[in-house]
Order: C-alpha cells, then sequence, then structure tokens
C-alpha cells in the first residue's frame, strides 16, 4: 500500500491523519520546491499527471494553487460561490453592487475612471506580491503610504493641540530636535548608562546636533525642516520659518503610534499599488486559470473518501451537486467554513472554530469629490491623516494627480464594533461629519460614497484572521496540516495574515505538500 492511501485510509476509518503522517516522517520531509519564503523563483517538479485536485475558492490563495499546480500537469477544478473571482481582492467601480448578509444593498455611484479597494490596498516592496505582479504582467505605481503632509488630528485628551490639525512633518520634525536635545544635553553631563569613550560622546552630541538641527548650545529652537509660515521666494522673500510647538503639548498630542506604524517593515516606502485597481491582480490570475472555475458555485460538504475527497456543491440553479477529487484545497476563510458540513477531525474542526472567532472586525468607506480640493487647498498629495475620532484615518488617492475628481477613504476601521454595525447610511454621514472635522471642504465638495463592513460581506464574514498568542501556539500549527487529503490554505495559514503575501506564501507552501506526495 502506497503511503498515501494509507494515510487516507486511516483518516477515512476515523484516525489521525496527522499522527499518520508524523508517524511517517511525512511532515518532515521538504518539499521538492525552493522554499516559499524565498523570493522570485518557484517550481514545482512535474509530478501532477493523472493527479485532479479540488480547489475550494477563486480568491488569490485558490488561483495561485490551480495556476502553481497546473504548470505541472495536475488537473484542477475551482469552486467559487461568488459570481467574481478575487475574494478579498477586490475593486468597486461606478454600477458595482453589492449586498452583505443583512440583505442591505448598495450600488456604487462613481464616475467613469474612478475606483476603490475595499479589502487590501497596498503592496510592500519586500513581498512576494510584487513577484507574481512581475511574472503575471501587472503594472504597479507607487502607494504614497506616507506623506509629511499629512495631518495628525486629535480631539479628546490631546493637550493645547486638541481639535487643530497638525503637519505631520511638524509634529515629528520637533520630536525629535527635543528628544535630541534632551540627549545630547545628557550626555554632556554624563547622565547616560553606556559604556562610551570621551571620542564616542563626542561624536554621538554631533550626530545629535545634526539629526535634530540643534544650536550649537544644544537646544532646539526650531528648524526649516518642519517648513514655513511664509514659503522662499523669490527676490526679496527668503521664507519664514514656522515656529516649533511646546514639547509639553507634543507629548500630550500623543501621535506616538501615528508616526511609528511606518517604521514597520511592512509598511515602509516604497509601497505599490496595481495601475488601476487591486482587482488587477485577481484578474491577471483568472486570465491564466478562468476555464478551471464554476463560478456560484457554493460548498455545501466537504468530506473524505477512501481514494481521496468528495465534495458537495450548489450550482447557480441551486441544484447539488457532488464532485471527487484526489485532493483538496480549501481556501475559504474560517468564519465561514466552521459552517460548512465536514468530516475533519475533532482537533481541525476544535481549530477551525477558535481561530475563526478572531477574524478582524474591519470596515471601510470611499468617498468622491468633485473636485480634489486636499491636492488644490492643502497641497496633500497622498498619504494617511490620523485621528483619534471614530474614523481613525482618511486616505488621499495615489493615483490620478491633478486631475478634476478624486475618491477618498473616508475612515479605516481595524476592529470596529461602533461604526460598522450602523446602517450604510448612518456609517457615511458618520464618514462626512468627523471627516468635515479636518477638511471644512467635506460640507461643499462630496458627490456620492459607499461604506462596507467585513463581516457582513457574504463568503468572507471578517477582515482577516488575528491570532491571539494563545491561539497562534494551540490552533496554527493543527491547521498548517492536512487532514487526510484535504489542506486548509490562505492568508490565514501564515504568518502574513490581512496581507496578501500571506495568500500566495501559503499556496506556494500547500501545493509544495501536494506535490512531494504525489
Amino acid at each position: 500500500m502506497k503511503r498515501r492511501d494509507f494515510i487516507t485510509t486511516v483518516a477515512v476509518s476515523g484516525g489521525s491523519a496527522y499522527a499518520a503522517m508524523k508517524a511517517l516522517g511525512l511532515l518532515e520531509k521538504p518539499a521538492t520546491a525552493q522554499s516559499p519564503s524565498q523570493r522570485g523563483s518557484f517550481r514545482l517538479q512535474p509530478n501532477g499527471r493523472g493527479k485532479r485536485v479540488i480547489i475550494l475558492g477563486a480568491g488569490l490563495a485558490g488561483m495561485t494553487c490551480a495556476y502553481e499546480l497546473g504548470k505541472v500537469g495536475y488537473d484542477c477544478t475551482i469552486l467559487e460561490a461568488r459570481e467574481r473571482a478575487g475574494g478579498r481582492c477586490w475593486t468597486l467601480r461606478g454600477g458595482d453592487r453589492f449586498t452583505d448578509t443583512l440583505g442591505q444593498t448598495q450600488t456604487v455611484q462613481f464616475d467613469s475612471g474612478l475606483y476603490f479597494n475595499p479589502g487590501p490596498a497596498r503592496i510592500p516592496q519586500e513581498h512576494v506580491t510584487i513577484d507574481y505582479c512581475r511574472e503575471l504582467g501587472v503594472a504597479v505605481e507607487v502607494k504614497t503610504n506616507i506623506n509629511r503632509r499629512e495631518y495628525y488630528y486629535n480631539v479628546q485628551n490631546a493637550g493645547p493641540l486638541s481639535g487643530q490639525k497638525v503637519r505631520a512633518r511638524e509634529a515629528i520634525t520637533d520630536m525629535r530636535g527635543y528628544i535630541s536635545e534632551l540627549l545630547a544635553k545628557a550626555v554632556n553631563q554624563n547622565a547616560i548608562n553606556a559604556p562610551l569613550t570621551t571620542e564616542d560622546k563626542e561624536k554621538l552630541v554631533e550626530f545629535l546636533k545634526e539629526y535634530g538641527n540643534l544650536s550649537p548650545d544644544l537646544f532646539y529652537k526650531g528648524s526649516s525642516r518642519r517648513g514655513f509660515t511664509t514659503y522662499p521666494s523669490a527676490g526679496l522673500q527668503p521664507g519664514t520659518q514656522s515656529a516649533p510647538y511646546d514639547l509639553s503639548a507634543l507629548i500630550q498630542l500623543g501621535f506616538a503610534g501615528y508616526e511609528s506604524y511606518e517604521w514597520n517593515w511592512q509598511q515602509q516606502m516604497t509601497m505599490l499599488q496595481p495601475v488601476g485597481g487591486m482587482d488587477q491582480i485577481a484578474k491577471a490570475l483568472e486570465r491564466r486559470v478562468g476555464n478551471k472555475i464554476a463560478f456560484q458555485s457554493e460548498v455545501k460538504e466537504i468530506r473524505k473518501t477512501p481514494n481521496g475527497v468528495s465534495i458537495v456543491y450548489a450550482n447557480g440553479s441551486g441544484t447539488n451537486q457532488q464532485i471527487t477529487g484526489d485532493y483538496c484545497i480549501c481556501t475559504i476563510p474560517l468564519p465561514v467554513l466552521k459552517d460548512i458540513p465536514s468530516d475533519f477531525s475533532g482537533e481541525l474542526k476544535e481549530a477551525i472554530t477558535s481561530v475563526a472567532a478572531f477574524y478582524a472586525r474591519a470596515g471601510k468607506c470611499g468617498l468622491q469629490f468633485r473636485r480634489r480640493f486636499w491636492e488644490e487647498d492643502e497641497d496633500i498629495l497622498g498619504g494617511i491623516t490620523w485621528t483619534n475620532q471614530d474614523i481613525l484615518q482618511i486616505w488621499y488617492p495615489s493615483e490620478g494627480y491633478l486631475s478634476n475628481k478624486g475618491i477618498i477613504l473616508g475612515y479605516y476601521q481595524f476592529d470596529d464594533t461602533k461604526v460598522g454595525p450602523l446602517s450604510p447610511d448612518q456609517r457615511l454621514a458618520l464618514a462626512l461629519e468627523q471627516g468635515s472635522n479636518i477638511h471644512p471642504q467635506y460640507r461643499n465638495d462630496f458627490e456620492n460614497g459607499f461604506t462596507l463592513y467585513w463581516p457582513t460581506i457574504p463568503y468572507s464574514l471578517g477582515g482577516w484572521a488575528e491570532y491571539t498568542d494563545e491561539a497562534r501556539q494551540k490552533y496554527y500549527p493543527r491547521l498548517n496540516e492536512p487532514d487526510g487529503n484535504i489542506y486548509l490554505c490562505g492568508e490565514h495559514l501564515s504568518y502574513l495574515t490581512g496581507w496578501m503575501a500571506g495568500a500566495f506564501e501559503s499556496a506556494r507552501l500547500v501545493t509544495s505538500k501536494i506535490n512531494a506526495l504525489a
């Protein structure tokens, strides 16, 4: 009996396929493909002839599995419950309609040529996503994730600067100056506990003078780096440097989280985005594997068989059908998967149900304005304004610079228990009300918009997996191991949850595992 047949027999008989594979040493067996964490080349060995793989979900993970396995001879079928491919890699344009699980339907009214990404909206340059854009021919452009002309706007417990629009460049320059001043003086007074030689200390002070733009007597008195009240110009106009904020006021403003987020390795410039919308990635994959996708095919049952797997699904007319294969790759988000009848092992069911409870309650809002006032009036070309209001963030578009109209991200909620449960109209009204505190132009220039709450989006039921340390330790390893010939796959099976790269990396890993057994 082949090892694969033995494992399948154990699983079907109610035994632990996980334990069987571990006993046979298959969990430690290196895949024949290159490590999925290696950027660039990825190539499976041609082992797929005669093998059929049923893939559940035509999101990025599912289509990537079909794409990679198809290269080496596997017969893949993708069952997709929606009428479109891409899953959460989704772009909305004028005329698009969507209905949430509460029966609330919205029709997007954006002008032609304008679009909004309600799911993923940026790509770090270190992510494998870039490699797939290159391979699939998806053009990318810079996503202005950081712009020092963006604002910090806090309205509660923010001290003297409460309710004031503070330019990020001003706040960051001043705080660096004050910190440099404090540290330079501490060095000169031998007040730091560090093994520094006299020469080290002298060099450190010189560094801090330049880093914080300190005066010769080591005081921070302001800097042209923070900007001007009157800009330098021609003739006799040297410009008027703006005055620094008080250190205490900056501390009370409490913007540390706003400024420090960009130092996360996945948020550092240069960030990128596909030209024309994030769904260009999904469309490029669909062009490669679209003939393998059965749309409007909602999975009803996931079963093991003596020879592989059996999937029951409802087709577009609502009639149940059955399909069998040697392997199943399930990319269905866990909040959806937990309610689909299956004969998964008890361990796996517990892991699925437990982690499903930790999906992000994310929400977004897209607002179209008749003119790009943020550019015309405030010289903001891209970037993110931060606030401690309910809306949390305002994103300015990184495409269509200097054109007439544009779409702003009116809010981005990550753990939303207040805004998301409101009706779409109420969410939109809140975005306009709080956004106008920062940009009064909202009142005159707003044209239309929509809001979206991911926990109520069918076949997603959440933004992305968010593991606690306990859940990562207790359940994550089990989710990453097969149950018989069924493999889970997706961003939730990675350490890159919430990023498209998580889906790509997981697809590479799962296809490598299957190919190693074929």
